[in-house]
């Protein structure tokens, strides 16, 4: 093991939100060290996304602090340009990740008020330790898929995978599919599928509001650029999408009682953007199911004792954080899933330096914000220090 080295900030992860609170430490002259696990920045985006993805939300509530946009993207951007954009932002506040580099753990030295983390480099094996003042955890909430335990998957004999290895529905023509989630990425890779000829059925496992991308546009400027009330502003979006969806709860698909806004607001649960999907679910080309019962060899049954054939599975089920892995004395910050104890706005700063970005549930407009609080913070408490 190699001699113990000091850091002032330690990054960990090198997707968008690692990405952010370098820059905006950059910015206040704060020394920093990220550290990333994959071989390059914002793995999730360049190798675990499927090809037809766009942001979901226009570009100008998705912008990291301090670089816009190049002109002439689109309004709603797709992923190869979303990396090219983490590429040159990278490059523009000269930030050098240290790939291939895991870490193992992180424990605070209550004696000399440091985490002391533990890194292994991938390809060697070696390992170093770092003492730092600040720790932030920009790993993310997307760390590690998840798949629920569902009886009988096991024993399924065709393709199952989590939606992080889909990547289009070219390879499923002719061939029975089931979507199993009906958030954004299970929505669209549901209509990817149809659109390529697969015979396609979804599951929705609870309520959801499905919304045109100018009607979300539209709500989030009426609520931060006007000023209006979320309460108003919800209602004239459930009425809108009423009206431009129809009754979709004959064709399976509930609404939450909860309105769109309030209900990212206080639960970070997004309402899904529709691509055509509705459509083709009120057409019959996508069938909806309420739940699975089990799987068995080459079928699932659903609630209701219905059965059908598929030949493969696609898991739209999520994802999990891993922080408590490595995270040895989190417990100020997280709790046992990996999430932050406190709620938005309040999520960010734990004890001991310890700090958290993109943990919001609130896209790349959160992380933002989050950078930008973290980096004034570390600012506050080195200012402090020096006195």
């Amino acid at each position: 093991m190699n001699a113990m080295e000091d850091v002032v900030v330690l990054i960990v992860g090198a997707g968008p939100a690692g990405l952010a609170t370098a820059a905006c430490l950059a910015q206040r002259h704060v020394p920093y060290i990220i550290v990333e696990r994959e071989s390059g920045t914002a793995s999730l985006w360049r190798h675990r996304a499927y090809d037809r993805l766009k942001l979901h939300l226009a570009k100008e509530f998705c912008e990291l602090p301090h670089m816009a946009y190049p002109a002439g993207t689109p309004t709603y951007v797709p992923r190869d340009m979303f990396v090219e954009y983490l590429d040159s932002y990278a490059d523009q506040f000269g930030i050098r990740p240290r790939y291939h580099t895991a870490v193992e753990s992180a424990i605070h030295d209550r004696g000399k008020n440091q985490w002391v983390v533990l890194v292994r480099d991938m390809d060697t094996s070696v390992v170093a330790r770092l003492a730092t003042q600040f720790l932030v955890v920009a790993a993310g909430e997307n760390s590690a898929a998840s798949i629920p335990p569902i009886p009988g998957l096991s024993r399924f004999e065709g393709e199952a995978i989590h939606s992080s290895a889909y990547k289009s529905g070219r390879a499923y023509t002719g061939k029975s599919v089931l979507v199993v989630g009906a958030g954004n990425s299970g929505m669209e890779i549901a209509y990817d599928l149809a659109t390529h000829g697969a015979h396609t059925s979804i599951v929705v496992r609870s309520p959801v509001h499905i919304m045109t991308k100018e009607l979300i546009r539209y709500g989030m400027t009426m609520v931060q650029n006007l000023g209006l009330n979320v309460t108003t502003v919800d209602s004239l979006l459930v009425m809108a999408a009423n009206f431009y969806f129809g009754d979709l709860s004959k064709h399976g698909i509930m609404r939450p009682k909860m309105g769109p806004l309030l209900l990212k607001s206080q639960t970070g649960r997004s309402a899904v953007i529709d691509v055509g999907t509705a459509r083709l679910i009120k057409g019959g080309v996508i069938k909806v199911f309420q739940g699975i019962s089990k799987i068995n060899t080459n079928s699932v049954e659903f609630h209701g004792g219905r059965q059908n054939s598929f030949d493969a599975i696609v898991f739209a089920t999520g994802y999990k954080s891993t922080v408590n892995a490595w995270l040895k004395n989190g417990e100020s910050m997280f709790k046992n899933d990996g999430f932050p104890k406190n709620y938005f706005p309040n999520h960010w700063r734990g004890e001991n330096g310890l700090y958290c970005a993109g943990f919001a549930r609130r896209g790349l407009a959160g992380i933002a914000m989050d950078a930008k609080n973290i980096a004034n913070d570390i600012v506050a408490a080195m200012d402090k220090m020096s006195c």
